[in-house]
Formats: C-alpha cells, sequence, structure tokens
C-alpha cells in the first residue's frame, strides 16, 4: 500500500471519527487538515500521567491503553481505544496535565490534533461542542463504573464483567468459537484491582465447573452465558 492510498484511509477514518460524526462534509474536511498522522509500534507510550496535555488523538488503527496506577504497582485499567475513537480530550478543555497514560496495546496510527488548532476550530463550528460533550460523558461513564465495580463488587463478579468489557473489544470474537482473551491474569488482575493469585484461584474454579479452559497463555470461554450470569449477580 503506498503512503497516498494509506494517507487517504487514515483521512477517511478521521472523517468519520466518532467527534466529529454530526460535522458536515466540509467541516470534518477542515478537521482532518489540521491532523498529523504518526505511526506507534506495539508498547510505545502515547503520553504518561502527569505530562502535559496540549493534544488530542483520534485512533486509526489498532489498539491503545488507557490506565492510571494504583498503590503497589497495580494497573487500573480505564479504557482500550478502538480504531475511530479519540483519546486525550480532557486537554482541548483545560490543556492540563495527562490523568493517566496511553499506551499503545499493538502497532498502531493516530491522528494528532493540537490543542489551539482544535480549539480555533470550536470556536468556528460551536455546534461541535456537543459532540466533545458527549465522548466527555461517555469517558467519565466508563470511569466511573471501573472504580465502583473495583470497590463495591466481589473479585468473581469483577472478573466476569471484565472479561465480557475484553471480548467486547475484541472484534473478533463474536466470529470465533469458542471466544478467547489473550490478555494474562498478572494483566486481568490489575484490570480488576484483585491480586494474581486470587484471579488465577478464581479461573481454576471455573476451569473445573466448565466455563472456561485456560491454554497456551489464552483463556478460553467455553460457557458465555455462564460467564454473564455472574456479572449480572451485582
Amino acid at each position: 500500500m503506498g503512503p497516498n492510498r494509506r494517507t487517504k484511509e487514515a483521512c477517511d477514518i478521521l472523517v468519520n471519527c466518532t467527534l466529529f460524526s454530526g460535522l458536515s462534509p466540509d467541516e470534518r474536511a477542515a478537521v482532518v487538515a489540521l491532523a498529523r498522522i504518526r505511526a506507534l509500534d506495539a508498547g510505545e507510550t502515547v503520553f504518561a500521567i502527569g505530562s502535559p496535555g496540549d493534544q488530542m488523538m483520534a485512533l486509526l488503527s489498532g489498539t491503545i491503553r488507557i490506565s492510571v496506577s494504583c498503590s503497589g504497582g497495580k494497573e487500573l485499567l480505564l479504557a482500550m481505544i478502538q480504531p475511530g475513537e479519540v483519546f486525550g480530550e480532557l486537554a482541548v478543555l483545560d490543556g492540563k496535565e495527562r490523568s493517566a497514560d496511553a499506551v499503545a496495546e499493538t502497532a498502531c496510527t493516530v491522528a494528532i490534533l493540537d490543542r489551539r488548532d482544535i480549539l480555533s476550530f470550536f470556536e468556528r463550528n460551536p455546534s461541535a461542542w456537543l459532540s466533545l460533550v458527549k465522548v466527555l460523558c461517555q469517558r467519565l461513564r466508563r470511569t466511573d463504573q471501573a472504580f465502583a465495580e473495583v470497590a463495591l463488587l466481589e473479585l468473581p463478579v469483577r472478573l466476569a464483567k471484565t472479561m465480557l468489557r475484553v471480548l467486547n473489544w475484541d472484534a473478533d470474537s463474536t466470529l470465533t468459537e469458542p471466544a478467547k482473551i489473550r490478555f494474562s491474569q498478572r494483566e486481568l488482575a490489575n484490570m480488576v484491582g484483585g491480586s494474581r493469585e486470587s484471579v488465577n484461584k478464581c479461573l481454576r474454579n471455573w476451569q473445573r465447573t466448565g466455563l472456561v479452559s485456560i491454554s497456551g497463555g489464552s483463556i478460553i470461554i467455553s460457557d458465555r452465558r455462564a460467564l454473564e450470569n455472574i456479572a449480572g449477580a451485582a
């Protein structure tokens, strides 16, 4: 694929990005003209908590992990950004330090929009603010849900909810039987705010009852309905 075609595909994704979906074709074209395209390797840090927040991004390909560090070196996963979604959008509003870490989970391509450019765009197109507010509300609900689950729910319920959420992030999970989760038990423990030992114990119990199987570094969901029942127990 040549660079011109790759750039065109990136622009097409950006034009249809959630944040700009309500704009007119001319308004969306104006946003595309402001963007810089950047490729990221898997594991590369996009931005770190506490770093200056002077840009927002739209994910064009790959997956971005948004997380915060907790006590004891643990990580609480807040979101997995998928193509067509924006992240780092709080910087558009206040330009303050980043409130979370963003790391490329896979090789990624992002469109970068500078705060000054995007604010200028919103000033010229005030109707676009509604789309930004919707994105912010969705992100806040996700964060509230993550913290509420850690604070209020028993580990099996938290783990079931998290595993189902991971399956929803994976676009292929509904196309394959059985569905697989490729996160390690330590990563799952970080997501649910538990220990690796407690997650391992829970998964082993589920394996004995036929709900999951563990093979080759993957957790295979054998009975998704039973997992949904556990998740709905709260």
